[in-house]
């Protein structure tokens, strides 16, 4: 089909289709489509589209003189990256500020405005690192948090964490983002314990500001995410933050599908609080993200007389010793059932195996599936439990089932 010979308004919807790369070529064609293609009307939907843009602007947030000169000025600032992975980057953050925007602005006047490709090339040289491509261009779009002094700072730290916390006792955790600068002076630091030294290629991109330090550290090698536990001071103790298998082509830049757990963990964090999994918690006075989440299924919540009881539960890993090496195996040892009829507990089970069986289970083997049941004597009941795993394989040993006789009747 010759394209000039189609109406005005079916051309703008045909361009809009093709894209903004598409567009661009269409106007090499001819007059008349290199006409159509300029239309700012058309430039605004790809802003709009593919950055978020209602308005003409740089990625530094000057204006400029149309959207058309906008997307140019973007795709000249990323050309060194795959385009739909910065597409994918500017959204996540564009999620974080509009929701700080509308419920925490306290918070998101500590967003640093992003670094320079050559800030982060200076960055890369001091500490030796490559950083995978989704953090680099989370870093090119925001560096960070920074907090000045003011009553929303104390001695104790800051409330305004963009990833927030729990309180409890004296256990009080407040996470945000590291900026470059503290990333580099943090990771220095940790990397002069013994611990850390088969572990050149991490960094610290997010911690704790209060007197409890938790610590996130990023290998730049893996793209994987960790979070320190209680034994990271003693032996380097800590947990991967995100399934390895979610992780891909972190230093590929012909790769569109580049993720690591840095950005993976951020888009999860934003749809918990766009959806409001997770809230803002406020006492005397002093607001902050509370990590305990408030909607189903990740919160319980039962009415008995009246009286509406929610609960919750968040996983500290900085008072656990817990450690596991997410390239080995565990296997189910136990399971504790506890079956209720109607309010009425009828059987609790706490024995060794399941169906007479201690699987296996190991990273990408097929996973191991078993059927059971219990007899109720009402109509409606519930059932609650827990399995218990250890790390690597039991020491071989024979299952003893319990023999009953049961009399047979003629």
């Amino acid at each position: 089909m010759d394209l000039e010979t189609v109406g005005d308004l079916a051309l703008h919807i045909i361009l809009t289709k093709l894209g903004a790369k598409y567009t661009a070529v269409t106007a090499c064609v001819s007059k008349k489509l290199r006409s159509f293609a300029s239309e700012d009307s058309l430039w605004f939907k790809f802003c709009s589209q593919d950055l978020d843009l209602n308005q003409p602007i740089d990625p530094l947030g000057n204006p400029t003189p149309s959207f058309k000169v906008s997307y140019k000025i973007w795709r000249e600032a990323f050309s060194m990256y795959p385009w739909l992975l910065v597409i994918r980057v500017k959204r996540c953050w564009g999620r974080l500020n509009n929701w700080l925007d509308i419920n925490f602005p306290e918070a998101k006047a500590t967003l640093r405005t992003g670094v320079s490709e050559a800030d982060i090339q200076e960055f890369e040289r001091i500490l030796k690192v490559k950083l995978p491509l989704p953090t680099r261009i989370l870093y090119r779009f925001c560096d960070g948090q920074e907090f000045t002094s003011g009553p929303l700072v104390s001695a104790q730290g800051s409330s305004l964490g963009l990833i927030g916390g729990y309180s409890f006792y004296d256990h009080l955790i407040n996470v945000y983002l590291l900026p470059l600068n503290e990333v580099i002076s943090n990771t220095k630091v940790i990397l002069r314990h013994p611990s850390f030294s088969s572990r050149s290629k991490y960094i610290v991109v997010a911690a704790s500001s209060t007197h409890v330090k938790k610590f996130f550290f990023l290998n730049c090698t893996t793209g994987q995410l960790h979070v320190g536990t209680e034994n990271l001071p003693i032996n380097g103790g800590m947990l991967p933050c995100v399934p390895n298998a979610l992780i891909n082509s972190v230093l590929d830049f012909n790769d569109d599908q580049q993720q690591d757990a840095m950005l993976l963990w951020l888009e999860e964090h934003g749809r918990r609080l766009e959806n409001g999994v997770i809230k803002l918690h406020e006492e005397g006075g002093i607001r902050s993200i509370s990590l305990f989440p408030e909607e189903p299924p990740l919160c319980s919540t039962a009415v008995t007389n009246g009286v509406k009881v929610r609960a919750s539960t968040v996983f500290i890993p900085e008072s656990t010793d817990l450690q596991i090496d997410n390239q080995s195996s565990c296997q189910l040892h136990r399971r504790h059932w506890i079956i209720h009829a109607n309010d009425h507990k009828v059987s609790d089970v706490n024995a060794e195996a399941v169906i007479g069986k201690f699987p296996l289970l190991l990273p990408g083997a097929k996973e191991f599936v078993y059927e059971s049941c219990a007899p109720l004597p009402t109509s409606s009941g519930s059932i609650e439990g827990s399995f218990t795993f250890v790390p690597g394989r039991m020491p071989y040993r024979p299952l003893q089932l319990a023999r009953r006789s049961i009399p047979l009747q003629a």
